[in-house]
């Protein structure tokens, strides 16, 4: 089941990045004191007594130079397509003010829960300037300071009491894949070729794709559900809002798939945008294939392949575990191939190994490259067990998990690649003190 979201709305400069960082635990969204000034991460994964949420910062959604009003209407407008729950901010600096009112007025026709919060209530003596927000229409507002974190916690009680209760989806046993990469890498055009029939629609221009698009089809005996993405723009040149969705859900397709496609455009090679889109993926520990597209439009030799490969591992030298195929949607060249190494990267992210048998792999990696000695003092490695799949997570067990350095536990990573298939999957490795 997807995860509920949350989206926090409201007029500039009412402090939507400080909250966003808050409920995150972290600052991915910068922060000044001026209107406008969000440019970075306007999307996390975060958690509330054990429970984990979506957040969107529509304060991070930048329109360009469109109107003031018109702004706000969009990034509210993408606060209810996307979300399940709409946090409505204000500031108690200035009171209830035009925009404040122009929001509510959106917020209104939405189907969507509402919880409001007047931030900046920094000195309790200006709570009861709080009531005056009754006049928004949306109930009991809650005092928040972001700057010291009070008031959060009750505002996020009554977020999750608002949150949908959970279903249960009918058991879906096929594969899910999505194809992601920048606009015009031929996501869409992949989409038909793999299904012999135009499903999607497919144009040059960029961006045509809005929504995400689910659609089973079978191969090779199994069952496979395909996500097609909207192609995930440089944050400086979404103007159009209806590009911001197009972010948003090809990061919640990345969390509903198993494995992920990461597009390249063999034209144009790679931009630094398409590192910034493979590591979405990477950093949520999906199964990785990196497709390279529009091979057939390539002028090649018997150097060409193997050249473009060594590109690609120089450039995503952190998916040095995911598969590469070239193939051409126009032709079909080797688009039969994808289903089997998709099924396969999948079984390798639910790939479980003994202890028995790890330990053996660990004790001969011990022998042939003894750990190391930090500062006088050698590290000690005891056991390992396999603690998670998808990704495959480890742990290994010592006396001090300072002294595991990021090299020997790239050593340990590449121990268990070689004994075990894990192609196409991130591996997870974690040191604890043995008690």
């Amino acid at each position: 089941m997807s995860l509920p979201t949350l989206a926090i709305v409201g007029r500039p400069n009412v402090g939507k990045s400080t909250i966003f960082n808050r409920i995150l635990g972290e600052r991915v969204s910068i922060v000044e004191d001026t209107p406008g000034v969000t440019r970075d991460r306007i999307y996390g994964t975060a958690e509330w007594l054990g429970k984990e949420f979506n957040v969107i910062d529509t304060g991070g959604i930048d329109m360009g130079d469109e109107p003031f009003l018109t702004q706000i209407t969009q990034q509210a407008e993408i606060a209810i397509e996307e979300a399940d729950v709409i946090l409505f901010l204000t500031s108690i600096d200035n009171g209830v003010t035009e925009a404040d009112e122009r929001v509510a007025q959106i917020l209104y026709r939405a189907d969507k829960p509402v919880i409001l919060a007047v931030n900046k209530v920094d000195n309790p003596e200006r709570r009861q300037d709080v009531y005056d927000f009754y006049s928004l229409g949306f109930g009991e507002p809650y005092p928040l300071s972001g700057t010291h974190g009070l008031g959060l916690g009750d505002a996020l009680d009554a977020v999750f009491a608002a949150f949908p209760e959970e279903g249960h989806d009918e058991e879906d046993d096929s594969v899910k894949f999505s194809f992601i990469g920048r606009p015009n890498v031929g996501k869409s055009s992949l989409v038909n070729a793999i299904l012999g029939e135009n499903r999607v629609i497919v144009s040059n221009i960029e961006g045509t794709t809005r929504d995400a698009i689910d659609t089973k089809f079978e191969a090779d005996d199994e069952t496979f559900t395909m996500i097609d993405t909207a192609g995930i723009r440089k944050r400086g040149k979404v103007y159009e809002n209806t590009e911001k969705y197009a972010v948003l859900r090809a990061l919640r397709a990345i969390d509903r798939s198993d494995v992920v496609l990461v597009v390249l455009n063999a034209e144009e090679g790679i931009r630094e945008q398409d590192k910034k889109v493979a590591g979405y993926a990477h950093e949520a520990g999906r199964g990785i294939i990196i497709v390279v597209n529009k091979w057939d439009t390539l002028d090649k030799d018997n150097h060409t392949m193997g050249d473009f490969e060594d590109l690609i591992r120089r450039e995503f030298q952190y998916l040095d575990y995911a598969p590469i195929i070239f193939v051409s949607a126009k032709t079909k060249q080797r688009l039969q191939n994808l289903p089997q190494m998709i099924l396969q990267v999948a079984e390798n992210q639910t790939r479980r190994i003994q202890s028995s048998v790890l330990n053996d792999v660990l004790m001969d990696a011990l022998a042939v490259t003894p750990t190391p000695t930090v500062n006088g003092k050698r590290l000690r490695i005891y056991y390992m067990t396999q603690v998670a799949v998808k990704p495959p997570t480890f742990v290994v067990f010592v006396n001090d998990p300072d002294l595991l350095h990021f090299s020997y536990q790239r050593f340990l990573i590449n121990q268990l690649r070689n004994a075990f298939d894990f192609d196409g999957t991130p591996i997870h490795l974690i040191a604890r003190s043995r008690k």
